[in-house]
């Protein structure tokens, strides 16, 4: 069944039959579809009184395991953002009472980032619907079609930035 993205390389098609458009027709349902995504995941969290990016700062220092601290260099490694990025995000969750931060004893320049426990049961609250949520979002695929597009990704994310990590 032909889909939006199908129309834009149709017309493109008509237009210049000169260039193959179907590249724009996977890119196009990548970002349609990650639109889409990121919607209702915002969604969701936002009735925990989260930010996508909150959690994913939460989940990353919860995944850490006890004592729930990271370094903030790390957690900006680990979410592929830059460090006043990081420095933003960490100042809202600071003031929300969701994280604390405090100097690296084994590196002057450094500081760490733990969870409060303010913030640890945001995240285990917040992470169950989230799973449910893109589990639900995932429902039209079989088990096979899902293993299949987590492989094609990857392969494309270790092509394109082989050096990130392919979050």
């Amino acid at each position: 069944m032909a889909d939006y993205s199908d129309e834009v390389v149709r017309q493109w098609h008509a237009q210049r039959p000169d260039l193959d458009a179907s590249p724009m027709g996977t890119f196009t349902r990548l970002w349609r579809t990650a639109r889409v995504a990121e919607d209702e995941i915002q969604r969701v969290l936002a009735g925990h009184d989260l930010e996508p990016g909150w959690f994913d700062v939460l989940a990353t220092l919860r995944r850490a395991g006890a004592p729930h601290r990271l370094s903030a260099g790390t957690l900006a490694r680990g979410l592929v953002m830059t460090t006043g990025g990081m420095t933003k995000r960490l100042d809202r969750l600071e003031s929300a009472g969701l994280v604390k931060r405090s100097a690296d004893p084994a590196d002057r320049r450094g500081v760490l980032v733990t969870l409060t426990p303010q913030g640890l049961t945001a995240v285990d609250r917040a992470v169950e619907d989230h799973v449910r949520n893109e589990a639900e979002l995932l429902k039209a695929l079989s088990e096979r079609e899902r293993r299949a597009l987590d492989s094609a990704l990857a392969k494309l994310l270790r092509a394109w930035r082989p050096e990130a990590p392919a979050r």
